[in-house]
């Protein structure tokens, strides 16, 4: 785990504390990273983690959009350099499983917010996320087959599903 400074602007401070939370997410459950087990991989005590977040509600929202906003932005990097429907959904899969690889606390960080009860911020931000990544993989399955690279009687919405349930989020052990 890097470690980080103890003078940082607000902004990088943040940013840091996402970076810790991914990080320990890796090797920890979501219910073990608590704002102590952050504060100790960043070097820090636990009022400067709640100095720049309040709860850990609110980590976890910064957590779930840092997701959600990276991951997004190089699949849709990675979609617009493809040169047919196909190949961006071959590009598309590959951006989520090379994500996956570089944050292997991702898919445990993602699983345990949508096992959550009761209704988050950051539970939401991932489900809009998967949502929107499913409307992604079925626009694309759309274009294939009105180019002519898929059969035209494919069920776009069950291929999108399976297609996107390909891309198992599943924890490291």
């Amino acid at each position: 785990m890097k470690t980080h400074p103890t003078h940082l602007p607000a902004f990088d401070r943040r940013a840091a504390t996402v970076e810790a939370v991914v990080a320990l997410a890796a090797s920890h459950n979501s219910s073990e990273i608590t704002t102590t087990a952050i504060a100790k991989a960043m070097g820090l005590t636990q009022g400067a983690v709640y100095k720049h977040f309040p709860t850990k509600d609110e980590i976890l929202q910064a957590v779930m959009k840092w997701v959600a906003e990276g991951l997004m932005s190089r699949v849709d990097g990675a979609v617009q350099a493809a040169a047919s429907p196909m190949l961006a959904l071959e590009a598309l899969f590959l951006a989520h499983v090379e994500f996956v690889a570089s944050h292997p606390g991702v898919p445990r960080i993602l699983l345990s917010e949508l096992q959550r009860v009761e209704p988050s911020t950051s539970k939401r931000i991932v489900q809009a996320f998967l949502r929107r990544c499913g409307e992604r993989v079925s626009q694309l399955l759309a274009d294939a087959k009105q180019q002519g690279e898929l059969h035209a009687a494919l069920d776009t919405e069950a291929a999108a599903i399976r297609f996107v349930g390909t891309i198992r989020y599943k924890p490291a052990t």
